[in-house]
């Protein structure tokens, strides 16, 4: 479990091209080197009603929830941090240069005692790393 939600206003559908922001976003968490490739999941929702700030119509937000299983340190999860965030500034640099955006990441831990999964993307994964060692 590496899950990245993007929470964002509508708004920014406008301003910004989402799709590339989540593949940037997956890129980073790939290249972070510590996420297992079958958990990874990035996730983008839109909130339909969103005050922002002033409430001025002309503000967004996009905000990223990055929820990680336990075991990974503190240095290596602020370095996974880092490279999502500057994924996250290059993607929506033109709107961050505005006065009316708002970004935010951050990091959760989760326990594992209060976590259920059946995932078989993991074993599916697992067996085509393992024929490719072969080759």
């Amino acid at each position: 479990m590496p899950h990245l939600s993007v929470e964002y206003s509508a708004g920014l559908e406008d301003r910004a091209c989402l799709r590339t922001l989540c593949e940037a976003l997956h890129g980073a968490m790939v290249g972070a080197g510590i996420f297992p490739l079958a958990g990874i999941r990035v996730r983008a929702h839109r909130a339909d009603i969103a005050i922002v700030a002033d409430g001025l119509s002309e503000n967004d937000f996009l905000a990223m929830t990055l929820t990680v299983g336990a075991g990974r340190t503190t240095d290596a999860l602020r370095k996974a941090g880092d490279a999502l965030f500057a994924a996250a500034q290059a993607a929506l640099a033109p709107v961050l240069a505005t006065p009316h955006f708002a970004l935010s990441l951050e990091i959760r831990v989760s326990d594992p005692a209060l976590s259920w999964k059946d995932t078989p993307i993991h074993d599916r994964l697992s067996q085509k790393a393992t024929l490719s060692q072969k080759d």
